[in-house]
């Protein structure tokens, strides 16, 4: 198979990379990146010297140049590809929507020409919006979007949806939980919290800390987007979560006890415009279709990962004098993947 990842020198889709390439060895792996602030070549380091492994710098925006990558003969997309940050979604909304949803269509538009295959949509559960206390998204959760980031991925999964039921193009769309884990941009959630507590910096925490969601260990997510791509219907929406629900005080606390200090660390910070109380996803139907289920508790994920951030000071110093030269490494965190 020759399979195009976009956006894979990013968290999840470089995750992806090294989970393909190392379960199928045969497969020749085209990585589109256009290495903004939150990419990096070392997520990858592992893979690049393959014969197997092709790197393409550039924009999904740029459709002659996606015209000479699907013309070696792409069997199969995982678009990865989007500006994913909530906070600077709201700083700078057209920006997402050039990405995610421009970028989707040209992308699409240029794969349905080139007669791929496969397709998968990797989105994200904020297109459902915000849960009360009880309950859990489904894939029949009717979209509703709070932030500008979660809009643009409603709009570019609507997309994706059109073509599937217009043009009979085979495109599926997953939306996960908050993924977790090594190599992500340290803007989030778990990562800046690490990245603080190991500087002795305090914590910024929006609001009261009780926002709820779901956990996901990235290596978990990668199976089952390989289980869609290998395996999935055509048209269908699935689901991945992690039956790891946590305020993201929680969290904090978790990461502070790991590394030995004390909750004085915590700063509390006016809560985000828009903020969603909880999110929390019935993977049911991947489960059940797919047989996909998994393998990494929330306690040992979050320690494995902690570790990785402890043993990759190196990796953490570039990204943080890389943002400190003009990307802008965000002070508060967003909360998703």
């Amino acid at each position: 198979m020759r399979l195009l990842i976009t956006g894979g020198m990013g968290f999840i889709g470089s995750n992806f990379i090294l989970y393909m390439m190392k379960k199928y060895p045969e497969y020749h792996v085209y990585n589109l990146d256009l290495l903004t602030y939150a990419a990096h070549r070392d997520n990858v380091s592992e893979v690049e010297n393959l014969s197997n492994y092709h790197f393409i710098q550039g924009d999904i925006l740029n459709e002659s140049l996606l015209s000479v990558i699907f013309g070696e003969g792409i069997d199969a997309v995982v678009h990865f590809a989007a500006e994913s940050h909530v906070d600077r979604s709201i700083e700078d909304p057209l920006r997402f929507v050039r990405t995610n949803i421009q970028g989707t269509n040209t992308l699409l538009k240029v794969a349905m020409r080139h007669d791929v295959k496969r397709f998968v949509q990797i989105s994200t559960d904020e297109v459902y919006g915000s849960l009360g206390q009880m309950g859990y998204f489904t894939e029949t959760t009717s979209l509703a979007p709070n932030s500008p980031y979660s809009a643009s991925k409603a709009g570019a999964d609507m997309l994706v949806r059109a073509y599937y039921h217009t043009y009979n193009f085979p495109a599926m769309i997953t939306r996960c939980s908050n993924n977790y884990g090594p190599n992500q941009f340290p803007e989030k959630l778990i990562p800046l919290s690490i990245l603080k507590v190991l500087n002795d910096q305090r914590v910024p925490l929006y609001g009261d800390g009780l926002n709820v969601r779901d956990w996901l260990y990235v290596e978990d997510h990668c199976n089952a987007i390989d289980l869609v791509l290998h395996g999935g219907t055509p048209g269908e929406v699935y689901n991945v979560g992690g039956n790891n629900e946590y305020t993201n005080i929680e969290i904090i606390r978790c990461i502070l006890a790991e590394l030995g200090k004390t909750e004085s660390l915590i700063h509390y910070v006016k809560d985000r415009p828009g903020h969603d109380r909880r999110y929390a996803i019935d993977a049911s139907k991947i489960r059940n279709e797919l047989g996909w289920k998994q393998s990494t508790p929330f306690e040992k994920g979050i320690k494995k990962t902690i570790q990785w951030y402890v043993n990759h000071e190196q990796w953490l110093r570039k990204i943080v004098e890389g943002s400190h030269r003009g990307n802008g490494l965000d002070p508060i965190g967003g909360d998703h993947c």
